[in-house]
């Protein structure tokens, strides 16, 4: 009989079961249905075939449709990792569906009073616990995959409910689902910002942490996976339909050129800390799925608890089955790592870029046509891997963020800046990688949105009801006088105008720039930098048209529009040093000593002749000197709210020109 693929496969005799446990003395597959009365009822198929640590059978009469989950007979030895117990229904790895959540925290614990030294807990968690459910493959078209090069690709991250939550275009049943997000009136917003593709937040089937459960409060961003291959079904607009709901999003993105590429949590999963709940692969063969110290302790890289082993064969061979699943069933078009450094740390020991979960993932002949994007860093210092990953690998570039965020508040010269804003091939060069393998980016869904870093010279978080402790402190922001929200006419002006130079200089620069949802439309947390329990208007995106978000929305549309139509502006090689002048103020090329000179905020690049982009972060106007290699032509002013320059006038060669404060220009070389 096969073994694999692992799972629930439909067959014609049935539905065969297959699920991998090298410590299982036995596994039984569990037939869940509801009695006349509304009460779950429950039989138990034992599953005799053992091949390569995987345990399966087929189970006849069985139809797509069926609940079930696994019960697992063998060893519980808490201080060697071992936490098998019978009593505890646990979700299968490769369910294709997920239905109902953790309603028992208690009932799903593995042991009582202690998760070390207490007995096994023989409470029966049934009725408890989230159930898998027996899917057919297949379902509506995902369409053809518009297969956009790294070097045109500009990326939109967004929350599958939070960005069309309140969106007054799309039908209220569908608010906040697969198919508000495939709405005209949504997929006509995406285009006209220009954007290739869209970086959805977590929609593996999530898993709702015992601490927020018991605060009434749910993970609303997802980081917090329960099963690897179901999309979550809290956004589909109808239950149990989220496979097919799914599909027809990617369809429709498809339909009109934009790519889906999805944020994936490969490593932790929901079960949390060693005293959290018993739900899958704990009760599987922890061991196989998780670090372990010699003491039974979870390693923890993650700082969520527990870290899944990527040197374990299971582990690899789920993570790749996800990915393949994903990228050719449902259709998607990428992947960015969440904490992808803890993959590359077999065992838990030092970042290896050549582990074997990365290598798998990089030489698959699905995945390395995919868009691969790592966050490179961990929950540790070792794990901070900033250029650190091998050549198939793009990344989110943290260097990049910090560096733009420091020059535009004054906190940093122009030298490092330089490297950031030409693709950082000091970073990706050495590794063979282009640059585009840089994500460039100044906000993300983790941290203040565009406005609050504009708005707020710290974080409030009180309402995740943490004692405001969670969250980074290094925000990199500036307030302009006033901490929050202001009425003063002035203030708002220049948080405005800082938000185009963040917006001009991301889109500028050479690399594939990353936008976060709700930035173009002036959004705000209220200073809340890390809302990952809030599933409320903090976190949806705010549609009410107003003035700022009408400006600020047509400001962006019209960089990505420049980018897109200029080759020249978004290069699929590095600059030689041939290609690229920087201009000082003065009217001159940079020399070694200006890149280290105190108190220089201006600084100008000419790139290939054609283009000039100057940035100009100081407070007061400054005169600048063009060069003298040709007449210019305005382009953009990010001193004016939708970009465009007052004047369309040529500028004659080696003009002195004046920048108002703390803004971004953009100027086009005439022909000789």
């Amino acid at each position: 009989m096969s073994v694999f693929p692992l799972g629930a496969s439909v067959q014609r005799d049935g539905v065969r079961f297959a699920v991998a446990s090298s410590v299982a003395e036995a596994v039984h597959v569990c037939l869940v249905d509801e009695d006349s009365r509304g009460g779950l009822t429950e039989r138990r198929v034992e599953l005799t075939e053992h091949t390569f640590g995987v345990w399966h059978g087929v189970v006849p009469d069985v139809a797509p449709g069926q609940r079930y989950g696994y019960r697992v007979h063998g060893p519980y030895r808490p201080r060697r990792g071992l936490r098998c117990n019978p009593a505890k229904l646990l979700v299968d790895p490769y369910a294709l569906r997920i239905t109902g959540a953790l309603s028992d925290a208690a009932a799903a614990r593995g042991y009582r009073d202690d998760p070390f030294t207490g007995p096994r807990d023989d409470a029966d968690s049934l009725g408890a616990v989230p159930l898998s459910v027996v899917t057919a493959p297949g379902g509506p078209d995902t369409g053809t995959r518009p297969d956009v090069p790294w070097s045109e690709t500009v990326i939109y991250e967004l929350h599958v409910r939070g960005f069309t939550r309140l969106h007054p275009d799309v039908p209220p049943e569908l608010r906040g689902s697969y198919l508000g997000l495939a709405h005209p009136a949504v997929i006509e917003h995406l285009q006209r910002l220009g954007v290739t593709a869209v970086e959805l937040l977590p929609v593996h089937a999530i898993g709702d942490e015992p601490p927020l459960l018991r605060r009434g409060a749910r993970n609303y961003w997802g980081y917090s996976t329960l099963g690897f291959l179901a999309p979550h079904a809290g956004y589909a607009s109808v239950p149990g339909q989220e496979v097919a709901e799914f599909r027809t999003m990617v369809g429709a993105l498809h339909a009109a050129g934009i790519e889906v590429i999805l944020d994936v949590v490969y490593n932790h999963t929901s079960e949390g800390r060693a005293d959290g709940p018993t739900v899958s692969m704990r009760g599987l063969d922890a061991p196989q799925y998780y670090l372990h110290d010699a003491h039974g302790q979870l390693i923890d890289l993650t700082g969520c608890g527990n870290t899944l082993d990527p040197g374990s064969p299971t582990v690899v061979r789920l993570v790749c089955d996800s990915l393949r699943y994903w990228a050719g069933e449902m259709g998607v078009d990428g992947f960015r790592f969440d904490l992808a450094s803890a993959l590359g740390r077999p065992r838990g020991g030092p970042f290896d870029p050549r582990a074997p979960l990365l290598t798998a993932i990089a030489t698959d002949p699905l995945l390395c046509r995919r868009k691969l994007i790592a966050e490179p860093w961990d929950a540790t210092g070792d794990g901070y891997r900033v250029g650190g990953f091998e050549a198939q690998w793009s990344e989110w570039n943290g260097r990049y963020r910090d560096a733009v965020r420091d020059f535009w508040r004054g906190a940093a010269g122009v030298g490092d800046l330089a490297s950031r804003l030409t693709g950082s091939s000091d970073v990706y060069a050495p590794s063979g990688r282009r640059p585009w393998a840089s994500i460039n980016f100044v906000t993300a869904h983790d941290g203040f949105t565009l406005r609050d870093l504009v708005s707020y010279q710290r974080k409030h978080n009180e309402a995740n009801e943490e004692r405001n402790a969670d969250g980074t402190d290094d925000n990199r922001s500036q307030n302009f006088g006033v901490e929050g929200e202001s009425v003063d006419p002035q203030i708002r002006a220049w948080r405005l105008g800082q938000a185009r130079t963040l917006l001009a200089t991301l889109l500028l620069s050479t690399g594939t720039p990353m936008l976060t949802a709700g930035d173009e439309l002036w959004r705000t947390q209220g200073g809340n930098n890390n809302p990952y329990c809030l599933d409320d208007e903090t976190s949806w995106l705010d549609w009410t048209p107003t003035e700022d978000a009408q400006a600020l929305t047509a400001f962006t549309s019209r960089l990505t529009e420049l980018r897109r139509a200029h080759p020249t502006l978004h290069p699929d090689t590095f600059f030689t040093d041939a290609q690229v002048r920087w201009w000082h103020p003065d009217g001159r090329d940079m020399t070694g000593a200006d890149w280290d000179a105190r108190g220089l905020a201006t600084i100008g690049t000419l790139i290939d002749g054609e283009w000039l982009i100057v940035l100009h972060a100081g407070d007061v106007e400054a005169p600048y000197t063009l060069p003298t290699s040709s007449d210019f032509c305005p382009e953009l002013d990010s001193s004016v709210p939708d970009g465009t320059p007052v004047s369309a006038r040529p500028l004659p060669a080696g003009a002195i020109v004046t920048l108002p404060p703390r803004s971004v220009h953009l100027l086009r070389a005439l022909p000789g």
